[in-house]
């Protein structure tokens, strides 16, 4: 209906602009994930999908165990759906479109369905609804050829696929097969160079196999069956996508140098399996002019062979975070997970640093002579020395992360309220995980100070006066 017509009989309907395209998106991703119930899965345009479940439905229980494992899937993704049965997929999208579920007679159904199930275009329904048509067995009821001579061949054809007389398959979705090779041998190997050269092969029929698809590796994992039926599995990453053997050989070394308990071939290896479970695209690269790009692979590889040495967790690099505290402006992240290097901030030309490069952790308290009730540091002694301030800029005032705070607790009865407040340096340590930090975070106040030898500083007032009585001061940096 019209959405004049939609408000006045829902008067509090929100109405927004249609996303085809994010739809479309949409769409394939959820039939994708359909494809746990049968291979063969087609999205149709705008808000369906067929699933033919010929041979599939016994896996299942049945067809009605079926139909409510596809309904609780597609409720897990937040979507409602209208679920049908038919023997063609034209039907059951007609069913599932237009009948009133659920469906007990197929072929009655079918026929009572109007005419707008056969998905002619509007020109064609409404010819056939001015025709006194206005049912799908009414339509079934005359001849094809009087059909096709007023209404088009398309119409005789959708009413026989509706009706089952025609099959048309729809194209189902191209499900990749798996990324994993094998070798077996007719007799055990145990010779290590043996195992090496096959393992070498499998591992340009992976690259050649992750070129054609336009991927490159990030996982790789190599399972070694014994003849005695012992397992070994061994598996590495890397921190970009590759498709380079010798690169992946080399790590799979630094893996087996680094086990703890060495390969033991025994009696010999009769199979060698890699299986590559997590690739992402990869392109052609354009060699720059400077070299830029080597020295950027070099790094790579040197990430991926340390953290393969010595584990992932073991090499780090600094993130920026999405965060106004500065503890927590950075984040530490295996160098061999975390995303593509983002580009920092870089200062204005001839303007100082804002923050400083090496922060405490935690901020050392110190004591400050300072004006009241807002005014900056004159003078702090820290580490038993005293410090006077020739130059200050600032205040720089950062408030909490109100909106990741619970909320603060009621007052007790016959006394003051409030939740507790920062006293301690230890309440400053850095956690990426807000619901660590106390609740009683106060505002900060940050001064870059300059002492008398020409030494600077970054100092803050925790908490302002009418939020707590009596602020401290902490030392949270030094400039360079």
């Amino acid at each position: 209906m019209a959405l004049a017509d939609a408000r006045v009989r829902v008067p509090g309907l929100i109405a927004v602009e249609a996303d085809v395209a994010a739809d479309r998106h949409w769409l394939d991703l959820l039939a994708r994930s359909c494809a746990r119930f049968s291979p063969h899965v087609v999205p149709c345009l705008p808000d369906a999908i067929t699933i033919d479940v010929t041979g599939c439905e016994h896996l299942f229980g049945g067809e009605a165990a079926l139909v409510e494992a596809v309904a609780g899937h597609v409720e897990q993704n937040g979507m409602t759906a209208r679920i049908a049965c038919g023997g063609t997929a034209e039907a059951a999208l007609a069913l599932a479109r237009h009948a009133r579920l659920p469906v007990v007679d197929e072929g009655k159904a079918i026929r009572g369905l109007p005419v707008a199930a056969l998905g002619l275009d509007e020109e064609a329904t409404l010819g056939l609804v001015r025709a006194g048509l206005k049912s799908v067995g009414a339509v079934a009821a005359r001849p094809s050829a009087a059909l096709a001579a007023r209404f088009g061949i398309e119409a005789v054809r959708a009413l026989e696929r509706l009706l089952g007389e025609e099959h048309c398959p729809g194209t189902p979705l191209r499900h990749q097969a798996p990324l994993r090779f094998e070798r077996r041998f007719a007799e055990p190997v145990a010779h290590e160079r043996a195992v090496a050269a096959a393992f070498a092969e499998l591992l340009a029929d992976g690259a050649q196999m992750l070129e054609e698809r336009g991927l490159g590796g990030r996982r790789f994992r190599l399972t070694l069956d014994r003849s005695d039926g012992a397992k070994r599995r061994l598996e590495i990453e890397t921190g970009a996508p590759t498709r380079d053997a010798a690169l992946v050989l080399r790590l799979f070394d630094e893996r087996i140098a680094s086990l703890a308990d060495p390969l033991d071939p025994g009696f010999g290896y009769d199979r060698l399996a890699l299986h590559i479970p997590l690739a992402e695209p990869l392109g052609a690269t354009q060699p720059a002019l400077d070299g830029a790009e080597k020295a950027g692979g070099r790094l790579a590889e040197l990430v991926d062979r340390l953290s393969t040495r010595l584990g992932p967790g073991s090499i780090r690099r600094l993130v920026p975070n999405d965060s106004h505290i500065p503890e927590q402006a950075q984040l530490a992240l295996p160098a061999i997970h975390c995303p593509a290097p983002m580009r920092w901030p870089a200062p204005r030309v001839g303007e100082p640093p804002l923050r400083p490069l090496f922060l405490f952790d935690p901020p050392q308290p110190v004591e400050v002579l300072a004006e009241v009730p807002d005014g900056p540091p004159h003078r702090f002694r820290w580490k038993r020395k005293l410090h006077e301030v020739r130059l200050y800029e600032g205040p720089e005032r950062i408030a909490s992360e109100w909106w990741h705070l619970p909320p603060a607790p009621l007052p007790p009865a016959g006394g003051a309220g409030g939740g507790p407040v920062l006293e301690s340096p230890q309440d400053f340590r850095s956690s990426s995980n807000p619901s660590r930090r106390r609740e009683g975070d106060l505002t900060r106040d940050y001064y870059r100070v300059e002492d008398a030898r020409g030494r600077r500083y970054w100092i803050f007032r925790h908490g302002l006066y009418e939020e707590k009585a009596q602020p401290k001061w902490y030392l949270h940096g030094l400039f360079a």
